[in-house]
């Protein structure tokens, strides 16, 4: 028997999950061996980039899912694809300039002209989420975005301080700062998903 009534996974690939998850389990796989140095920085690098890829279908994944729901929302889809172009940014901005800092004798302005590559596009991230709280006129969706957002900012700051006295009390080796941004997009699918769950 079968059914009229099929689900965007069977009809157009894997759903969302399987995506998240693909990239979930890539993100950790290349960390554990980068950080037990059983892989060079740019093999690294290289894989993380690929790794990055794997955002590609899960936002086409979820948005046939809205699609499929009845409930596309033109504004999210534009959110998306901002925030899909400003993370390949970062990663290969990131990628860039550490190949950059590692091949050659930088200094000076060169150095500082680096540093922007990937920072440039977590500036292209911050303002895909200010222009989709503007251009959004479900008041629903904006208190839902605005609500992970203040949340994952929450998040920030709670690990920034723990993490800063227990530095201070030289309890934990320096981390540089831009560990942020992970932390802060951590938090917004966090935060997303605990609202999904609770049905917000």
């Amino acid at each position: 028997m079968t059914s009229d009534h099929a689900t965007p996974a069977t009809t157009a690939g894997h759903g969302p999950g399987f995506w998240a998850g693909l990239y979930c389990a890539s993100i950790a796989i290349i960390a554990t061996l980068r950080i037990t140095d059983a892989i060079p920085t740019p093999v690294g690098l290289t894989l993380f980039v690929g790794a990055m890829a794997l955002l590609i279908p899960l936002v086409r994944a979820a948005e046939r899912r809205s699609a499929a729901k009845g409930c596309m929302n033109a504004v999210i889809v534009r959110y998306n694809r901002r925030m899909l172009t400003a993370s390949m940014g970062y990663v290969l901005g990131l990628g860039i300039a550490i190949a950059l800092w590692n091949a050659y004798d930088l200094s000076g302005p060169v150095v500082f002209a680096i540093a922007l590559l990937p920072t440039l596009p977590t500036f292209g991230m911050i303002w895909a989420m200010g222009r989709y709280l503007v251009e959004e006129t479900d008041e629903y969706l904006r208190y839902r975005t605005m609500l992970a957002a203040i949340i994952s900012l929450g998040m920030v700051l709670a690990t920034g301080i723990f993490w800063g006295f227990l530095e201070m009390f030289e309890l934990v080796p320096h981390i540089w700062a831009w560990w942020v941004l992970p932390v802060w997009s951590g938090g917004l699918g966090v935060a997303q998903l605990w609202m999904k769950v609770r049905g917000e």
